[in-house]
């Protein structure tokens, strides 16, 4: 496994470098400027300078690059140019709340997958199918910004059942945080479901149009046990690679949705630096969205490799 990873680490140490070059240099052609923002719109040009000067940005393009990157890898981003605080405290008062979205949408996502995929692929009924059919398109087509919407309506102002937006800690308040995190969780899931359970649901049935299937059909074996011993093991490596890319999905769509329903994470912060034009802030979440892609799907690739034996550890 050590050589697995050493030989995977690499291609993603240069993602990681290209993102951050990239990440910069957009920024930097976005129209609009911090110096400017800071000093306000009665300010002079000296006022105007001098805090350009003191926030670094008369320094040449590299240059700037370069110390941001150093500060990164030192361990110590600085301070934050308008929100105010250093950038290593903001994101970490909002990573957790942005995590526990995530992890929450996560377990949404396999609990939702799994049953209609299994459904759809095993079902000899035609209603069924077809229901299975629209509701993954459906999650799929409708956008999570309309999603929520309708979520606040339904379950919040008609049936009072739970809160329109907030958040709550599960340490402090365990049934109440379910409660906020239901909602947007669900928001957030909903489309990633889908995917995963349209592909699911395919690796079934290539699995069960296979060979072995129809011998094992006709020594006896009961369609349950083929299903879950043999269709679906089978066909979780390749399912297992969309879930990787779908855990960064949901990471990225956190941010509207935290917008939908207040709730106080990274998407917020990142809302922030964009308009107050905060390059540290939003140069080190866009990053840090960037490591997460990568960390995952290095993760995915040992768990394919995990559960494929026929893909080689070295």
């Amino acid at each position: 496994m050590r050589t697995f990873l050493i030989k995977r680490l690499p291609s993603g140490l240069l993602v990681l470098a290209l993102a951050s070059f990239l990440v910069f240099l957009i920024l930097r052609l976005i129209p609009g400027d911090p110096a400017t923002t800071l000093a306000g719109p009665d300010a002079s040009p000296a006022t105007v300078e001098a805090v350009r000067s003191r926030l670094g940005l008369d320094q040449p393009v590299l240059g700037q690059y370069v110390s941001w990157l150093g500060h990164l890898l030192s361990g110590d981003p600085g301070p934050s140019y308008a929100i105010g605080g250093q950038v290593s405290d903001l994101i970490g008062n909002g990573l957790g709340t942005t995590a526990q979205l995530a992890l929450g949408a996560l377990l949404l996502v396999v609990l939702i997958a799994l049953p209609l995929a299994l459904a759809g692929a095993t079902t000899r009924s035609r209603p069924v199918a077809v229901a299975v059919r629209a509701l993954t398109t459906a999650a799929l087509a409708v956008p999570p910004f309309v999603t929520g919407v309708v979520l606040v309506l339904v379950f919040a102002v008609s049936l009072g059942l739970l809160p329109p937006g907030g958040h709550e800690s599960l340490l402090d308040a365990p049934d109440l945080a379910v409660q906020y995190l239901a909602m947007p969780a669900l928001c957030l899931a909903l489309p990633s479901a889908a995917v995963l359970a349209r592909h699911l649901k395919d690796g079934i049935e290539r699995a069960l149009a296979e060979d072995y299937v129809r011998t094992a059909t006709a020594l006896g074996v009961s369609r349950r046990r083929i299903v879950w011993r043999h269709a679906l093991p089978n066909a979780l490596p390749s399912t297992v690679t969309v879930l990787g890319l779908q855990i960064g999905h949901l990471v990225a769509g956190a941010v509207l949705v935290e917008r939908i329903f207040a709730w106080p994470g990274l998407g917020r912060l990142i809302e922030q630096g964009v308009a107050r034009r905060d390059y540290p802030v939003v140069q080190d979440l866009l990053l840090l969205v960037v490591a997460v892609y990568v960390a995952v799907q290095l993760l995915t690739d040992l768990a394919y490799a995990w559960l494929d034996p026929r893909i080689r550890w070295e």
